[in-house]
């Protein structure tokens, strides 16, 4: 789910009580489609023997850019362009959302 303005139709992404730059206040869910693509993306190798992970700046299909991991391929393979695909993962009973390249 991300926040829109009713008013603009912009979404934004962190969840806010009024739209960046108008302060209007006129926001309301709406269901996102999961779908970006790789703006930016940075390898990190962490000491043996942890695997090395990724963190990938993602520009969502709605417009707002967040902050995850790309999954489902190794760390040094994501690229920035890569069409993703979100989901939401569980680890030690928290919640969060990663993505995955699409098929």
């Amino acid at each position: 789910m991300l926040q829109r303005s009713q008013s603009s139709q912009r979404c934004f992404f962190y969840p806010r009580v009024l739209e960046p730059g108008t302060g209007v206040t006129d926001l309301e869910w709406v269901q996102a489609s999961g779908k970006g693509t790789v703006y930016s993306v940075t390898v990190i190798r962490s000491k043996p023997p942890a695997a090395p992970y990724n963190v990938a700046l993602i520009d969502l299909a709605e417009g707002p850019r967040m902050i995850s991991r790309v999954e489902g391929l190794p760390a040094e393979d994501v690229r920035i362009g890569l069409q993703v695909q979100a989901r939401i993962a569980q680890e030690a009973e928290q919640y969060f959302v990663v993505f995955e390249p699409q098929q």
